[in-house]
């Protein structure tokens, strides 16, 4: 008998322990509208075209996803391009950037609409709306 009670002791610690934890270490609550950051904005390459991404999603470049290494997948982002005001909002569905000094890649179809593809990389400003 005292070798249960110590095992549901022990349970119940371990369910109330676990319950204090929300999502996943290192990611930034989703809950948080207003996050900024700001850094270089990348697109994907046409390779990645129906690809598998991190949320389990098939990538398509026609859509406005993008990938952050810390916001929760779903979370919707303005992008601004700073140097001509355009923006646009994405939803996260990957993970990465994995360039130092890159903080989101986007869709094709995302990062032409607040810049020109031969660009490749442009400054932007990140908020999270969503």
């Amino acid at each position: 008998m005292k070798l249960s009670i110590s095992a549901s002791v022990l349970f119940a610690y371990m369910a109330l322990l676990l319950s204090g934890c929300s999502g996943t270490p290192g990611k930034i609550d989703a809950a948080k509208k207003g996050y900024k950051e700001t850094g270089k904005a990348s697109f994907y390459a046409m390779k990645y075209q129906f690809r598998k991404t991190a949320s389990g999603e098939t990538f398509d470049q026609s859509t406005y996803t993008a990938a952050h290494n810390k916001l929760p997948f779903g979370t919707k982002v303005k992008v601004t391009n700073v140097k001509n005001g355009k923006s646009v909002i994405v939803r996260i569905n990957d993970r990465g950037p994995f360039v130092k000094g890159r903080i989101i890649d986007l869709s094709r179809s995302a990062f032409s609409k607040i810049g020109n593809t031969s660009a490749g990389v442009i400054d932007v400003k990140i908020e999270v709306v969503d």
